[in-house]
């Protein structure tokens, strides 16, 4: 597992540290059980606060990705097996949209608000009502 940052993004360290998990478990590079290394360590490698890992590791736990007990660090959960069998799916489907001409923030808006039902109301019935 390589944890990459890039300190000249607007993007949040902890967020990118997220990200990389994340990839890492689409890639089925971590799976079920795989413990990632000490928040402690990871910061030391990358020259980032500690914090920031412990931050991304609780949103990926807050996820279902991650399992965080004390003693035994961070666990990829069970629940996170299932993201990687979606991989190729959502691979093809980011490929589509992009065919079609949507962005990619559109269509995080679109899986957005399918998939929470408190928005099902105003969720859009077609693409073209989604302002990108």
């Amino acid at each position: 597992m390589l944890i990459r940052v890039d300190t000249d993004s607007p993007r949040p360290l902890y967020d990118q540290v997220a990200a990389s998990i994340r990839s890492d478990i689409l890639a089925g590079a971590l799976v079920p059980g795989d413990r990632l290394p000490a928040a402690r360590d990871v910061a030391e490698a990358l020259d980032i606060n500690q914090h920031t890992v412990l931050h991304a590791y609780q949103r990926l736990r807050d996820e279902g990705l991650v399992d965080l007990r004390r003693g035994r660090g961070a666990v990829i959960a069970g629940s996170a097996a299932p993201l990687a069998e979606l991989a190729q799916e959502i691979d093809a489907l980011v490929r589509r949209a992009g065919a079609l001409g949507v962005s990619a923030e559109t269509l995080a808006g679109i899986v957005h608000a399918h998939r929470d039902p408190r928005s099902e109301k105003n969720a859009p019935r077609n693409p073209e009502e989604v302002s990108p």
